[in-house]
């Protein structure tokens, strides 16, 4: 393929277009907020007071969703490698409207785990979905860390919005009606943006990643000419399930989704059963989702300088903070600390994980390598969240497992801290445990 030299050179102002990937990305990660993801806990009280179903049904309904999009995830990278997210992300945001809009209809518990599961096969989950996550990395590798920072401002946004509009449509129409209104907003602001926009990555438009062609060199006579740009490394699949940072990535996130399911989704009713507003909890689930838009936000500014896995252990170690917080959280005050300090955690493994995957492995197999991995950490992390509601439905209290995801916030953090990027030698392997050496943002061995 011919590559277009016009408007790439890093003297050149032109607009590029991978920035209107980050746009609609942005967006679509905004309407998430609306779609059972971070909302979903503020359904949990009336749909179980109506339903008489009790909190494990939930639990069993998010980790559903979570091992489902488990099955479908290699599929589903393969798909994003070959052909982006122009037609997938509509399709999946129309299948997760309908399902959700299915949920007005239900009368048992067992229709509202299979209608999550249906949305868990197409993998829109939010901040981490696969569709609305690798298109970013793929259009970008030395300002990766800002697109992904631009891109996560959605979440913020996207929190304020719909998380406070959830609960007035609640209190107004009902658990039921809200459910309709809200995914039919949700499909008829993501599905447009994504025909229109989105292609899959800047080859396929005769441009180059970051809009700087690689071979271009400054022919103007100044003193100081300007560089070529350094090609990426790319790992298959199957090279970078050979290195000991990928399995290394594997536990830390795994830890953490496992953590994560234990407290995520349970929190919210936790402090409407402590006798705390429901206007009040859903302002501060807002305000978690504005400060893990924030944290994301800043790390991205902040990954040339730091490396990303000790961004990522700090977020680990606030999320740690949040849940014991969360435990002794009686009073508005200290919920209100605890959902802003988890939305902090939250915004530093969104990060993490959005991040490190193309850092580490090049963008050429993104979709596949993760599509690999996800199995494996939504499995396990699913599995967090119906625990957590039988031990509630058996104690009456989730504080015993909600320690132990502290317990595996601290050991996440640690492991992360210590997984250096690999280095490819010519055959595939991994020499970064022996050199202990690192790669800088365009992926290039320093």
């Amino acid at each position: 393929m011919r590559l277009s030299n016009s408007g790439t050179s890093r003297s050149k102002k032109t607009f590029f277009y991978g920035w209107k990937i980050v746009g609609v990305m942005g967006t679509a990660a905004a309407v998430s907020m609306g779609m059972g993801t971070l909302n979903f806990g503020l359904f949990i009280k009336p749909m179980g007071d109506e339903l008489g179903i009790g909190r494990s049904t939930f639990g069993w309904a998010f980790s559903v969703r979570q091992v489902a999009s488990a099955v479908s995830s290699p599929l589903i990278g393969g798909i994003l490698d070959r052909y982006g997210s122009r037609i997938l992300l509509p399709v999946a945001v129309l299948i997760t409207a309908v399902a959700l809009s299915a949920l007005a209809l239900i009368n048992a518990s067992w229709q509202l785990i299979v209608l999550f599961g249906v949305m868990g096969i197409v993998g829109l989950a939010g901040g981490g979905s696969l569709v609305t996550t690798v298109p970013v990395t793929k259009w970008f590798v030395t300002n990766r860390g800002k697109a992904v920072a631009y891109a996560s401002l959605g979440l913020p946004i996207g929190a304020l919005i719909f998380v406070p509009l959830t609960q007035v449509f609640i209190d107004l129409w009902g658990w039921r009606i809200a459910w309709v209104v809200l995914s039919t907003m949700a499909a008829s602001i993501i599905i447009p943006l994504s025909l229109i926009f989105l292609r899959r990555e800047p080859e396929d438009l005769g441009l180059y990643p970051d809009g700087i062609d690689p071979n271009f060199h400054d022919r103007s006579g100044s003193e100081s000419p300007i560089a070529p740009v350094a090609p990426e490394v790319s790992w298959t699949a199957r090279e970078a399930m050979r290195s000991y940072a990928f399995w290394q990535l594997v536990a830390v996130f795994g830890m953490v989704a496992l953590a994560v399911g234990t407290v995520g989704v349970h929190r919210i009713p936790a402090f409407m059963d402590r006798g705390l507003d429901p206007t009040l909890v859903s302002i501060a689930t807002a305000l978690d989702a504005v400060l893990a838009g924030v944290s994301t936000f800043t790390m991205g500014m902040l990954v040339s300088r730091v490396e990303a896995r000790y961004l990522g252990a700090a977020g680990f170690s606030f999320l740690a903070i949040a849940s014991v917080l969360t435990i002794y959280a009686t009073t508005l005050p200290i919920m209100f600390l605890s959902m802003a300090v988890f939305g902090m955690g939250i915004g530093g493994m969104m990060f993490l994980q959005t991040y490190i995957w193309a850092d580490y492995f090049g963008r050429a197999h993104l979709g596949r390598i993760r599509g690999i991995v996800m199995p494996i950490t939504l499995i396990v992390g699913g599995a967090g969240a119906p625990v957590a509601g039988y031990v509630r439905d058996s104690t009456g209290s989730y504080n015993s497992i909600w320690w132990v995801g502290v317990v595996l916030m601290v050991l996440a953090a640690a492991l992360a801290s210590i997984t250096v990027a690999p280095r490819k030698n010519d055959d595939g392997g991994d020499l970064a445990s022996a050199t202990g050496q690192g790669q800088d943002e365009a992926g290039w061995t320093t």
